[in-house]
């Protein structure tokens, strides 16, 4: 499966760079077990963050920030077989998940719960 990894990014952070970098690393701390489940795992900032550089991004809620980092999500939701929703407060993770379910994807909040590829 496509599994999009949804969790907190920009909440919590009040746009501190260094901690929105953290929550990237602990996004990303389920990729490679997701992987090994036989997964390809995918999270919307892998794709967002090189196209907001391209777009002249300057700070988080910005032109560029809400024409592509939530949209990159949703367009890669239609190509996603299920998320795995980390812990934490966020409304983009919590509307990735809203979008999975009207779809009829599966959601995961532990590496427990995701089958084996």
């Amino acid at each position: 499966m496509l599994i999009l990894i949804a969790g907190p990014y920009r909440s919590g952070t009040n746009d501190d760079p260094r901690l929105m970098q953290e929550n990237l690393r602990r996004l990303e701390s389920v990729a490679l077990p997701l992987f090994r489940l036989g997964h390809i795992p995918m999270i919307g900032e892998w794709v967002a963050l090189p196209l907001l550089h391209l777009a002249g991004f300057q700070k988080p809620g910005d032109a560029a920030y809400e024409e592509i980092l939530y949209p990159v999500a949703h367009r890669l939701l239609e190509k996603c077989d299920a998320v795995f929703r980390m812990e934490g407060t966020s409304k983009g993770a919590d509307e990735d998940v809203r979008i999975a379910r009207e779809r009829g994807l599966k959601v995961y909040h532990r590496l427990e719960e995701v089958p084996e590829a």
